[in-house]
């Protein structure tokens, strides 16, 4: 079997990278493929049984004055990959976000909750997955992940590190809740799914639990042997951001038993082991 990594210079990507070793496995990173050339794409996806789509448009602020370029990478993109991996027979796991709902439930958003994305990152987004599902139904599953740390690249968990060295105190929003996951744990999970053969369809791929912002810091430190109140509370209306952020982001985990699988293991869990570790240094 033969394996394409998209976005693989990313966090994700670099876990992805390792959980594949030794497995033929084609790495492009965004300097390699541009996944918005359809041409691209097509000689991209030649030869390979599966995609695995990690390269995005992440920078949500970003995204809200110039939506276009979002809509390119997220959208266009996929839906790219999806016509290939049709054309050549191969299957299509495409990684999405929380992003795409609107974040105002008040329980886990299962798989088949209506998408309502609020902010322009989220509908490029969900775009995305419309299109990919549109261009290739019977071989195309959506991976939607959220608040994802890891040891490559920049990320909430190694800053709130690098803020316990710099400072003797900062403040977290507790009024945000949502689902911090390893990328490790959600490399590991995708290689499953490619190993059961699991079927197509839309999945929810963070580590079970929840918690705020200020649940998830107060954790960092704690399982760093640091002093976790030295962290304090504050309230969303502290930061003033162009997109919106979702209140609530947990996501259900039902569809795995669709795949034979479990959910991921719970949050706390998997960061005290990503710190013990060093993961994240």
């Amino acid at each position: 079997m033969r394996v394409l990594v998209t976005g693989a210079s990313g966090m994700l990507g670099h876990d992805l990278r390792a959980a594949l070793h030794g497995r033929d496995v084609t790495a492009l990173g965004r300097g390699e493929l541009d996944i918005t050339d359809p041409a691209a794409a097509r000689r991209a996806v030649a030869g390979h049984d599966v995609v695995i789509n990690a390269a995005a448009y992440t920078r949500v602020d970003d995204a809200e004055a110039d939506e276009d370029a979002a809509y390119a990478v997220n959208a266009v993109g996929p839906e790219n990959l999806a016509t290939a991996a049709s054309e050549f027979g191969a299957r299509l796991i495409h990684l999405s976000t929380d992003y795409v709902f609107d974040g105002e439930a008040h329980e886990p958003y299962p798989e088949d909750a209506p998408t309502a994305p609020r902010s322009a990152y989220g509908r490029t987004k969900a775009a995305g997955e419309r299109l990919a599902r549109a261009a290739h139904p019977s071989g195309t599953s959506i991976v939607r992940t959220a608040w994802l740390y890891g040891e490559h690249g920049s990320n909430f968990a190694r800053t709130m590190l690098r803020l316990a060295r710099e400072r003797d105190t900062w403040a977290v929003v507790d009024d945000q809740f949502g689902q911090p996951t390893w990328s490790r744990d959600l490399a590991h999970r995708i290689v499953e799914m490619i190993d059961v053969d699991a079927p197509a369809g839309i999945y929810h791929g963070t580590n079970s639990g929840s918690t705020s912002w200020f649940g998830f810091a107060q954790e960092i430190l704690r399982d760093a042997g640091l002093d976790p109140d030295r962290i304090t509370r504050t309230d969303s209306a502290a930061f003033t951001r162009p997109a919106p952020r979702p209140a609530y982001s947990v996501l259900g985990h039902a569809g795995w038993s669709r795949a034979g699988l479990a959910p991921l293991r719970p949050w706390d869990q998997a960061l005290a082991e990503a710190v013990r570790t060093g993961a994240l240094a």
